[in-house]
């Protein structure tokens, strides 16, 4: 069976799952985390099948971002939330492995501090600028490759 056959949220995109669906697109799919964060979380997956967000090809990342924009729009109208925290697992802490993306309302005061991992300041000026051109040179060598 491949992975597409065995993924939960690729079942629950074909209507196998039990989803409680809060939006659909020719992009994505859209439904209540069964283990929110607070009420109204939602988990946006591609209909595709990709693993990370590395996976998708450039032309349809607008189309599944407008989508993350768009609910968390509806988050913010229909549950009355100060804002929203926007996240994605890739690989780490990535319970399903099909794509999704986390659109959870957030309030003042809801006790979520940031992200919920404790901070590692850089130990010098020093390392941050040896860190900052890594990640420049990295991006400069991905954009002049065959991953764009």
């Amino acid at each position: 069976m491949n992975s597409e056959e065995s993924c939960l949220f690729c079942k629950m995109i074909r209507g196998e799952g039990g989803a409680l669906v809060v939006y659909e697109s020719g992009a994505s799919f859209v439904f209540l985390d069964h283990r929110p964060l607070f009420p109204g979380h939602c988990l946006l997956a591609p209909r595709r099948h990709y693993e990370t967000l590395m996976d998708v090809p450039r032309e349809e990342l607008e189309p599944i971002f407008f989508d993350v924009q768009l609910v968390s729009r509806a988050v913010e109208r229909a549950l009355g939330a100060d804002g929203v925290f926007v996240a994605i697992n890739n690989r780490i802490s990535q319970s399903v492995p099909h794509l999704h993306v986390h659109i959870v309302p957030r309030s003042r005061g809801d006790g979520l501090k940031g992200f919920f991992w404790p901070r590692h300041p850089y130990g010098s000026d020093g390392e941050a600028e040896e860190i900052r051109k890594k990640l420049s040179d990295a991006i400069e060598e991905i954009k002049g490759g065959p991953g764009r």
